[in-house]
């Protein structure tokens, strides 16, 4: 059984979560692309913790977690997230977490670079995370990447190292005006943060396929959502890789299989980190409530996240890209406060409305059609069960199930690992 769970919006909808809740029921974790420019929290009798390269899948011992080719991984980063989870009692070992040989390691320069070029861009920059995201998937489709893999051979990595850097530092000289980068200084980077890692670093893609072929349960994990897939998002303010479910097999290893389910996450209201256009967008006493509310600050940045209604326009969209069998709700609870809850129904351009959602000069054109349904104005944390929700919260679910034309499985009414239902 594979199955992937995505993001519906534009990432942070709590996929992590969902994952750590439907981990029990899986034999294997897949994150199959992206690096650690986004953040994944989970809450569990541990402690919280928010994961930016690791598997969700790590918080539970008895799940092998894999991080599959499509990935591009900090070596630094991933070293401390490691040592991080350990002293919160989480158990690491290769038994339970593989890396791909062919993961792409995000180097020092990619950092610099993606700080440099948002430096140059001034007020028109995409809002990246200054994380080397956007700068090694360029490398890596340039083919002057570094690979995982490439930690095992010190020797024939540090030629090829110094190739990569000299041609490296013809952009960082001659275009940013920066400082030069040292061969030996980043060779003796990789030595030091590749070396804890080489135990983990194997064939991933041998190991799904055996896994696969013994039906093992094997889950994707995708970061971000649709709206920042680098072919359907918001193009030029998407991420760098594909984060739609169609790309889990291919990034995760196993290209000639196909998913059985998807399973797309949504919150109950709209969130985005970064630049770009965000139709449903609410400003002021609005905005800041429902930020404080839902406390809706970047996993992996710690920055504000814009924060507007329910967007079904956009929500519909990623329905149909991420092609979701089921969908998971999350943060119902956070709109407990209200007395009316803000829905964005339908986009306004060029003075007609449209249910359907555009790209390029028209997604930027388009202004938000609201309507405001009845809130219930209760603690709905303890429910466990569709029948034990106030009549409006009820209400308020069916809605945006028929508004969106997908069936709504799963509901979290909290930031505890069993505040949620199924239906």
């Amino acid at each position: 059984m594979l199955t992937a769970i995505v993001g519906i919006n534009w990432g942070d909808e709590g996929k992590g979560r969902m994952v750590d809740l439907l981990g029990s029921r899986q034999d294997i974790v897949v994150r199959y692309q992206g690096g650690n420019n986004a953040g994944h929290t989970v809450i569990n009798h541990l402690g919280k913790f928010i994961l930016n390269l690791l598997p969700s899948g790590i918080l539970r011992p008895e799940i092998v977690n894999v991080m599959g080719g499509g990935m591009v991984v900090d070596i630094e980063h991933l070293c401390g997230e490691i040592t991080r989870l350990r002293e919160g009692g989480v158990q690491i070992s290769p038994d339970n977490l593989k890396v791909s040989d062919r993961a792409i390691i995000c180097l020092p320069y990619h950092v610099g670079q993606d700080i440099l070029e948002e430096e140059r861009l001034g007020d028109a920059k995409y809002g990246s995370t200054r994380r080397g995201i956007a700068p090694v998937y360029g490398d890596k489709y340039l083919k002057k990447g570094i690979r995982m893999g490439d930690l095992l051979e010190p020797e024939a990595l540090k030629k090829q190292l110094a190739g990569i850097v000299a041609w490296k530092n013809l952009t960082i000289q001659g275009a940013y005006g920066a400082k030069a980068y040292d061969v030996e200084q980043l060779f003796g980077w990789l030595l030091q943060f590749g070396g804890p890692l080489r135990e983990y670093i194997c064939n991933t893609d041998l190991f799904l396929e055996r896994a696969a072929a013994q039906d093992k349960r094997i889950l994707f994990e995708a970061q971000l959502g649709a709206l920042r897939d680098i072919e359907f998002g918001i193009y030029p303010y998407t991420s760098s890789s594909p984060t739609i479910a169609a790309y889990a097999p291919i990034g995760a290893g196993v290209p000639g299989r196909r998913l059985d389910n998807t399973i797309g996450v949504m919150k109950a209201y709209s969130t985005c980190v970064g630049e770009g256009p965000f139709t449903a967008e609410l400003f002021g006493p609005a905005a800041d409530a429902l930020r404080e509310a839902g406390g809706e600050y970047g996993a992996a940045t710690g920055r504000p996240r814009r924060v507007g209604g329910f967007d079904v326009v956009a929500s519909r969209y990623g329905v149909r890209v991420q092609g979701a069998d089921e969908l998971a709700l999350t943060k119902l609870d956070v709109l407990s406060y209200l007395d009316k809850i803000p829905v964005c129904v339908a986009y306004e351009i060029d003075g007609e409305r449209t249910g359907e959602f555009p790209s390029g000069r028209r997604l930027n054109q388009a202004k938000p059609v609201y309507e405001y349904l009845d809130g219930w104005h209760r603690d709905i944390s303890g429910c466990r069960s569709i029948d034990a929700l106030p009549a409006a919260a009820q209400r308020y679910i069916d809605y945006l199930q028929k508004a969106v034309d997908c069936p709504i499985r799963t509901i979290s009414v909290g930031a505890d690992r069993e505040a949620y239902f199924t239906r």
